[in-house]
C-alpha cells in the first residue's frame, strides 16, 4: 500500500491521504470543490463545485499518470438530492464518453458547507 499526494490538489482537511494505491487500484479520498490555489470552496453552485471536484480528482489521479477515464467506481455525496440533475449534467460531460459505476446519496452535511463531494476508485493498467 502506498499513500499518494499531489501538491497541485487541495490539501487534506484531516489525517488522511489524498489516495492510496493497492496493487493496480487507486482509492481516492473524497474531494470537495476546494480551489487548490486559494484553499476555499469558491463556486456557489453545484455545477461549479462538481467541476472543481472532478478536476481535483483528476489532479490526484495524474500523480500516477491516470485520468478520469481510469475510474471504475464513484461515490457521490450531495447536500440535497434536489441538485442531482445539475450535478449529473456536469459529471456526464467531465467523464464522457466513459461511464464508471456510481452511487449517489444525499447526506446531512459536507465539510466547508460544500454542496457535493466525490470519491472514486481507479485502476492502473499494467
Amino acid at each position: 500500500m502506498e499513500a499518494l499526494y499531489s501538491k497541485n490538489a487541495p490539501k487534506a482537511l484531516g489525517p488522511y491521504a489524498q489516495a492510496q494505491q493497492v496493487g493496480n487500484l487507486i482509492y481516492c479520498s473524497g474531494q470537495t470543490g476546494i480551489n487548490p490555489e486559494s484553499g476555499l470552496v469558491e463556486a456557489r453552485t453545484v455545477e461549479g463545485q462538481t467541476k472543481q471536484v472532478l478536476e481535483n480528482l483528476a489532479t490526484v489521479l495524474s500523480s500516477v499518470s491516470l485520468t478520469l477515464q481510469n475510474v471504475v467506481k464513484c461515490n457521490v455525496y450531495l447536500s440535497t438530492m434536489a441538485d442531482f440533475e445539475k450535478m449529473n449534467q456536469v459529471y456526464g460531460v467531465m467523464f464522457a464518453p466513459h461511464t464508471p459505476a456510481r452511487t449517489t446519496v444525499a447526506v446531512a452535511g459536507l465539510p466547508l458547507d460544500a454542496l457535493v463531494e466525490i470519491e472514486c476508485i481507479a485502476e492502473a493498467t499494467p
